[in-house]
C-alpha cells in the first residue's frame, strides 16, 4: 500500500524526469539543443580581409585558392562560387558552378577549363579578363587596397547552363535558387 508521502515522491519524480531530459539535452531541450553552424566561407591559405598571399596574384604564379566551407544549408542541390572585385567596379575574376552539395572544397591550382571533370566535376564561366577560368588579383600599381570578394552560393536546385557564363548570365541563372549565400575577402594592394 502507497502512502500518501510514497505518492508524493512519484508524483514528483516523474515531473521531474523532462526536467532532466532537457538539462541532460536527451530530448533536445534548450540547453541541449544544437544550434545549427553558420554557412561559413574560408581558405587555409588567405585570411579574411587580410593581404592575399602572392601566389594567387597576378604577380605570382596565379593560381587559384584553395576553399572550403561548413555549415550548409539543408536542402542544398549545388554551389557557385563568383569571385570579383567591387573596388575596381565589380571586376570579375572567377566564376565557377555546377560544384555538387557533396563537395565542401576547391583545392589549389584548379584546371583554368570551362568544363572540370577532376578533381571535381563543375563548370568555369568566362571572368572580366574575357577568359575561362581563375584569374587573380591585379589592382592597379599605386591604386590602394582592393577587396577580392569570393561568395559562394548554396542553391536550392541544380543549374540547367553551360559553360562559359558571364557574372549577369550566371546570377540570372541562380535568381530564386539561392537558399544562403558566405563570403571570404582578400586584399590585395600593389
Amino acid at each position: 500500500m502507497m502512502t500518501p508521502a510514497t505518492s508524493w515522491a512519484r508524483l514528483l519524480a516523474l515531473l521531474m524526469i523532462p526536467t532532466l531530459q532537457v538539462l541532460s539535452g536527451c530530448s533536445g531541450g534548450i540547453f541541449g539543443s544544437k544550434q545549427p553552424e553558420p554557412f561559413r566561407l574560408t581558405s587555409p591559405a588567405i585570411r579574411h580581409k587580410a593581404q592575399m598571399p602572392k601566389v594567387y596574384t597576378v604577380d605570382g604564379t596565379d593560381v587559384s585558392p584553395p576553399l572550403t566551407w561548413r555549415g550548409v544549408p539543408e536542402g542544398t542541390k549545388e554551389f557557385a562560387l563568383i569571385m570579383d572585385d567591387p573596388d575596381a567596379r565589380g571586376f570579375v575574376h572567377w566564376l565557377i558552378y555546377k560544384i555538387p552539395a557533396n563537395v565542401d572544397t576547391l583545392p589549389e591550382n584548379l584546371p583554368r577549363d570551362a568544363v572540370i571533370a577532376q578533381p571535381l566535376t563543375a563548370l568555369q564561366g568566362t571572368s572580366s579578363f574575357k577568359v575561362v577560368g581563375y584569374r587573380g588579383p591585379a589592382a592597379r600599381k599605386g591604386g590602394g587596397v582592393h577587396n577580392y570578394h569570393f561568395t559562394l552560393y548554396a542553391l536550392s536546385e541544380p543549374l540547367d547552363v553551360q559553360p562559359g557564363l558571364n557574372k549577369p548570365a550566371l546570377l540570372e541563372a541562380m535568381a530564386g535558387r539561392v537558399i544562403d549565400k558566405t563570403e571570404l575577402i582578400g586584399k590585395n594592394e600593389r
